[in-house]
């Protein structure tokens, strides 16, 4: 299978990847197309980039290929608290540089792949010939989002049934897809996950929200290095990365050439590229921005520059920008070598992931014998005579009909999202090292100081009584 393996000292990631040539290899690729590299979306991997794979306006007149990042899909890395956005573009770097990749267009989907593209183009510019972003995110995740990602990682590392996993699951497609999910789309978004993520591989989970929820915002004088065309394609409803960051970005990159371009999905909420209504306009939108650009040839060939220069040369540039020069000193063969996270960081993502790990290959699993889901989320309805809304949330009626069935309420639409403004650097570290803190075990204990015979007597009727009122 196409793996591309990484190995340094101090780490190692095997990064699996996918074309759209016939023996899905890059030794397929026509040399007189251009190259498309496509990055997924966060919590997803390769495969739900099927809508642009499968389509003949971006299949038929470019080379395609898609990585799976380090602890998402089939790729396999080491557990490791350095592990940044930085990191991740210098992933992208290495896998392009071992498969002898030309020059990319990039299409980056969500805040992982977002965030990512964006360091991978201010690091190794000659091979990111565009940048295409779908629905970017805050800056740093906006509190409401923060605490709620907060919330359903430590309900999914530890659920002990499938209801409760099913309950998350369902959770966490609203803030993917949106709260008017498809219900067939949503079926195969759990299955995916509780085959892909289910708790007891719970430390991929943890490290992917580690990444996105320490992220460090870029900087004004680092999104002034991008001068690659940017096409910026933002769901209007999108309410997890609302449409104002988007806008404050193309104010930002003001070296892109052409200066950067909105182009505003009417009526999108989430996953532009999956939802199969808003991918079709997504994969017209970014195949015309390609096909207007100068036409560059895909030849395979070996990069003038040695790896270990190259990649020496980005380390010098990010220590620049990060105004660090012991950065430039470091191994430039370990991606790892590229992370920024400050040391106490590190060593909170390191304890957090310590602390999931243990007792994590004995954690549920949702899968039966056969490896698959036990059952689709949407039988779970059958199953009770409550009327299940498209909340998720049951509601019992009083109105029977005639068979004695329960009659559904009208479904309403769910109330907004809350609105917030972005967690701060410091507020997202702290909380970072608290959850380091905190396992399912952790219960509140009240110490009663005294003898035996005080606390006896102190438990009176009246004083129960004062504890009920």
């Amino acid at each position: 299978m196409p793996f591309v393996d990484i190995y340094s000292k101090d780490d190692f990631a095997s990064i699996f990847y996918i074309t759209n040539t016939e023996y899905d290899c890059v030794g397929g690729f026509d040399p007189e197309k251009p190259t498309i590299l496509m990055l997924h979306p966060t919590t997803l991997d390769s495969s739900w980039l099927t809508e642009q794979f499968s389509d003949p306006r971006l299949g038929s007149n470019f080379n395609l290929i898609a990585f799976d990042m380090r602890v998402c899909g089939q790729s396999v890395c080491r557990a490791n608290g350095k592990h940044d956005l930085w990191v991740e573009a210098a992933d992208i770097a290495m896998c392009c540089q071992e498969l002898h990749l030309p020059p990319c267009h990039i299409f980056a989907c969500e805040t992982l792949a977002v965030n990512s593209a964006l360091r991978f183009a201010i690091l190794f510019p000659e091979l990111c010939l565009s940048l295409t972003l779908c629905n970017v995110p805050a800056p740093t995740e906006m509190k409401w989002v923060f605490n709620a990602y907060d919330e359903m990682m430590q309900t999914w590392c530890y659920t002990e049934d499938l209801e409760s996993l099913e309950h998350v699951s369902m959770e966490l497609t609203r803030f993917i897809v949106g709260s008017e999910c498809d219900p067939d789309l949503r079926d195969d978004l759990i299955e995916y996950w509780e085959i892909e993520m289910p708790p007891f591989r719970r430390t991929r989970i943890v490290e992917q929200l580690g990444v996105i929820m320490n992220r460090t915002p870029l900087k004004s004088y680092m999104l002034k290095e991008v001068t690659q065309p940017v096409l910026i394609i933002q769901g209007e409803r999108n309410e997890v990365s609302p449409l104002k960051y988007a806008e404050r970005l193309v104010a930002d990159l003001v070296n892109a050439e052409g200066g950067a371009i909105l182009y505003e999905v009417k009526g999108g909420v989430g996953a532009l590229n999956v939802v199969p209504g808003t991918a079709s306009i997504t994969n017209q939108v970014f195949s015309k921005f390609v096909l207007r650009l100068p036409h560059h040839r895909s030849d395979l060939l070996p990069s003038p520059t040695p790896k270990m220069e190259r990649m020496s040369v980005a380390l010098e540039k990010l220590a620049q920008l990060m105004g660090d020069s012991a950065i430039s000193l470091r191994d430039p063969l370990s991606p790892m070598s590229f992370s920024c996270l400050p040391p106490e960081v590190v060593k909170g993502q390191e304890d957090s992931l310590k602390l999931y790990r243990k007792g994590e290959g004995a954690a549920f699993n949702p899968c039966g014998p056969n490896g698959k889901p036990i059952r689709k989320f949407s039988e779970t309805r059958k199953q009770h005579w409550f009327s299940g809304e498209k909340d998720g949330i049951s509601y019992a009626s009083s109105s029977l009909t005639k068979n004695g069935k329960q009659e559904a309420e009208p479904y309403e639409r769910l109330l907004p999202l809350p609105q917030s403004e972005p967690v701060t650097g410091d507020l997202a570290h702290q909380g970072r090292l608290r959850r380091a803190t905190i396992s399912p075990s952790s219960v509140d204990k009240h110490v009663i100081k005294g003898s035996m015979a005080k606390v006896v007597n102190s438990n009176t009727p009246n004083s129960f009584q004062r504890l009920l009122k």
